[in-house]
């Protein structure tokens, strides 16, 4: 019933989107559009943000042929609310999505794979989903279960032709095992990672992890799963491209790879490159690596396709670094679950050879929130609920004009934690708003030092605005934005 009920929603939700958007006489653009994400990637382990250690030659090489941005924030301090801003331009705390593992894709919202579908694109997920669980028939990942649909969301059912994803976490390499022991003395654990299981020598018993890739309802993938995580992704995402073209049609593909998030998993060949740091250090800078690799392998395809010059790709990371790992945050403070900027503050950059100029830094605030507004502008999209509260804005001046400051507020949330970060300046509060903190971010982006006491008009102004934009989200919360 659920699933029946899902699709006639967004199925109403497509026609609603093209009957908006045959009303507007445009010739709008209609680039490819990937939308790439790692998951727990400080944004102090890429080398084009100044990583000396870790390898990233082709997240370099592509960051340096578009735009980087240096200043650019998850809406969450951890997996599943990013994700959900990314597909529909808004708070996740309007959705039901505070924290990782809770709540659900709703289908009355309206997602960036709908509003292209509604273009003529086709629409790929690949990678982790970590909105909604994928099944209810069997035990699955962190909530999937026999008969429990009460967070049941796939992909399908938000404006997606095809998908292959997990719920959420899988090791990165070999992604549906786990051996049956440990060095621990090297820092190996369940939770952390392990040296790959290589060879049948190995007397490492491999145990079932638990989570599966799902192709459609109730459909688990069963075959080619073994080796590098984010290569098993990208088998599935460069078929989907090249089915696309082939077709005539423009594509828009979400990349969610599981790396660097734990379990870190590597094979001797990756962690030979890092030989002279500690075993930790090697499985987590070899899974970045190795990680790398397939996304150079992917802008290589679209290459040799002739699709490069016309493909909108942009990557980030869905936040800080995990505590505990050797991630870096960079100059930030504190890290993943966070709402200083070390948990917030992500790698990321844009490309588009048809229409961005190569070699640029940009230092504007811009937020995984700005995806759904920015590519919609640049199709020449109506969004179909002028009503509905977008949190994001359209960042399409910022990219390709002199437009420097962003002009509008970023509002944060976790739970018991909320924050708004203007231009140069961010509110932070860490207990429900009874106090806050003010921080001048242009001139101490490592947030040491609370100016708050000789500011106070500024304090209160923010504070107003900041528990206005909270009070909205709530009530989108409870479903008066539908």
């Amino acid at each position: 019933m659920k699933i029946i009920l899902c699709a006639i929603l967004s199925i109403a939700c497509s026609l609603s989107v093209w009957s908006q958007n045959k009303k507007a006489d445009l010739k709008p653009e209609r680039p490819n559009v990937i939308l790439i994400m790692c998951d727990d990637l400080g944004w102090g382990d890429v080398g084009f943000n100044g990583n000396k250690e870790i390898k990233t030659p082709n997240l370099d090489r592509l960051a340096a042929a578009g735009i980087t941005l240096s200043r650019f924030y998850s809406a969450g301090p951890v997996c599943s609310p990013t994700r959900a801003s990314c597909l529909t331009g808004r708070n996740p705390f309007r959705m039901g999505i505070p924290t990782a593992n809770s709540g659900h894709m709703r289908p009355e919202e309206i997602t960036l794979p709908e509003l292209l579908k509604s273009k003529g694109y086709h629409t790929g997920h690949f990678g982790k989903w970590h909105l909604g669980t994928l099944t209810a028939t069997i035990k699955d990942a962190n909530r999937g279960k026999p008969r429990d649909y009460s967070n049941y969301a796939i992909p399908m059912a938000n404006g997606y032709d095809e998908y292959f994803v997990t719920e959420s976490k899988v090791p990165t390499y070999d992604p549906m095992i786990f051996p049956s022991s440990f060095k621990e003395e090297l820092g190996e654990s369940k939770r952390y990672g392990w040296a790959a299981i290589e060879d049948k020598s190995d007397t490492r018993k491999p145990e079932f992890f638990g989570t599966h890739y799902w192709v459609g309802p109730e459909r688990p993938e069963l075959t080619n799963l073994e080796g590098d995580d984010s290569r098993v992704i990208m088998d599935r995402v460069i078929p989907f491209m090249r089915r696309s073209v082939s077709s005539g049609h423009p594509f828009f593909s979400v990349v969610w790879f599981h790396t660097p998030h734990l379990p870190l998993v590597a094979t001797k060949k990756y962690r030979d490159m890092y030989s002279a740091h500690s075993h930790k250090k090697q499985l987590l800078y070899a899974s970045i690596t190795m990680m790398d690799e397939q996304v150079g392998r992917l802008w290589d395809e679209l290459e040799k396709m002739g699709q490069a010059d016309n493909t909108m790709l942009w990557f980030c990371s869905d936040n800080g670094p995990e505590r505990g790992t050797p991630g870096s945050a960079g100059p930030f403070r504190e890290r993943k679950r966070s709402l200083y900027e070390g948990g917030l503050r992500v790698p990321a950059f844009v490309i588009w050879p048809d229409k961005v100029k190569s070699g640029q830094v940009i230092n504007t605030p811009c937020v995984t929130s700005d995806y759904l507004p920015t590519i919609t502008d640049f199709l020449g999209i109506i969004y179909p609920d002028s009503d509905r509260p977008i949190d994001g804005i359209s960042l399409k001046d910022i990219l390709i004009s002199d437009q420097t400051e962003r002009k509008r507020a970023i509002g944060f949330q976790a739970p018991k934690k909320m924050s708004w970060v203007t231009d140069q300046y961010k509110l932070i509060s860490n207990d429900e708003g009874q106090t806050f903190e003010l921080y001048d971010l242009i001139n101490d982006k490592s947030e040491t030092k609370d100016i708050s006491a000789e500011n106070k008009k500024l304090v209160a102004g923010m504070k107003k605005d900041l528990l206005a934009w909270v009070a909205s989200c709530r009530r989108s919360e409870e479903g008066k934005d539908y």
